[in-house]
């Protein structure tokens, strides 16, 4: 297996749905520590990592929260009713498992008496195989979060499992943040770890406007459009490099920013693909919006199903990312 996919299985493997994102940020603090001067953890979550230098400052953020759901009714039969915790699509929900923070597995099914073109959340509940209401309670609190419970490999050079969305984002900046640790550089570095992208960018607003960087740079999935009859077209395929995003629902990047972004990717002999995101969002638009206004751009990794436990992407693209920042990084003047 690749260093790509041991670190993914670290990373990936920790509990952390939005707003509870602890054991992600324990397990790239252990990482990240020998490859930076100064690790610290804001009010909200965030974990920010500095190497410290004179020059610019160039803030690095990929956030480590997941979506989830969150158990908000149990009935007298023991069946938990849950509410998202960020976009959750039906179709990738049903009879899928899940496990809680404690540890209780169970499997999302839904009400047959519903012709299944009509089913919407509502109509979906997670058993556990509880034998009423008060054994499930024994399991599971009102209020508890729990995530996909999916196998990860590696295949072919391809990663499958739940959470690449944007675990594989904290991987790609570790592996800048090892290509970095040894050199000598001239700018102040700093690669935050986000809390509650999933649920409206929440950390990186808050990252950035504490560090008040010069440029930042989001690192993120991106769908793909090299899927049978597509419904959407889009110029990223999957193992054909990382993407320079463009613009997406809720930013238009920095021209420079992309431009710099692509000089870099040249510089080392690295394809790279322009991405524009007609749905969806990421951290890049709270972190252009920081103070007074950020240059912002993002670097993508093309990502088949993203929001199900079966995501998908190229190792090589991966691998890609992580040596164009590290080119970005060393450009910058």
């Amino acid at each position: 297996m690749s260093k790509v996919f041991d670190l993914w299985n670290t990373v990936g493997g920790a509990f952390g749905p939005s707003g509870r994102e602890d054991a992600v940020r324990e397990a790239i603090a252990a990482i990240a520590g020998e490859y930076i001067d100064d690790i610290t953890t804001d009010a909200l979550g965030n974990l920010i990592c500095r190497k410290k230098g004179a020059g610019k400052k160039l803030l690095f953020a990929a956030h480590m929260d997941s979506i989830g759901v969150v158990a908000t009714y149990i009935d007298e039969k023991g069946f938990i009713r849950f509410a998202q915790v960020g976009g959750l699509f039906k179709g990738d929900l049903i009879n899928i498992q899940v496990q809680f923070a404690g540890g209780t597995r169970g499997v999302i099914s839904y009400e047959e008496k519903t012709p299944f073109k009509d089913i919407t959340l509502d109509n979906l509940f997670i058993d556990i195989g509880a034998a009423d209401r008060a054994d499930a309670e024994r399991q599971v609190q009102i209020g508890d979060f729990a995530v996909f419970d999916a196998p990860r490999f590696e295949q072919n050079g391809v990663l499958c499992g739940p959470y690449l969305d944007n675990r594989i984002g904290c991987v790609t900046l570790l592996l800048a943040m090892e290509r970095l640790a040894q050199q000598e550089i001239e700018n102040d570095l700093y690669f935050a770890f986000t809390a509650q992208e999933e649920v409206g960018l929440r950390g990186a607003g808050a990252a950035a406007f504490a560090v008040e960087p010069d440029i930042a740079v989001a690192v993120d999935v991106t769908d793909t459009g090299d899927l049978p009859e597509r419904k959407t077209p889009m110029a990223v395929d999957m193992g054909r490099g990382p993407a320079v995003k463009v613009m997406d629902r809720s930013v238009i990047c920095t021209p420079e920013v992309c431009a710099a972004l692509e000089r870099a990717a040249a510089a080392c002999g690295i394809d790279v693909q322009r991405e524009i995101l007609q749905f969806g969002g990421t951290d890049t638009a709270a972190l252009q919006k920081t103070r007074a206004g950020v240059q912002a751009g993002a670097v993508s990794i093309p990502t088949r199903y993203i929001h199900s436990p079966s995501e998908m992407c190229a190792v090589s693209d991966v691998e890609a990312a992580a040596r164009l920042l590290e080119k970005f990084v060393l450009q910058q003047k």
